[in-house]
């Protein structure tokens, strides 16, 4: 399992948690994204951020 974000650097700067519009960091143990502000770690599923609310798992 790799420690880099699957998600092209580009992107991974612009990405914002839409609950909060707070930054987003990378966590490779889960292989989501994070929203700390929101305690929210978002899937990415075959490299595409999935940034919905329901589908995210609470911290």
């Amino acid at each position: 399992m790799s420690d880099a974000s699957p998600i092209d650097p580009w992107l991974f700067a612009k990405l914002v948690c839409p609950l909060t519009r707070a930054p987003l960091r990378w966590d490779a143990a889960r292989q989501a994204l994070v929203s700390e502000a929101a305690g929210l770690a978002y899937p990415v599923r075959d490299g595409a951020p999935v940034l919905i609310a329901r589908e995210a798992i609470a911290l």
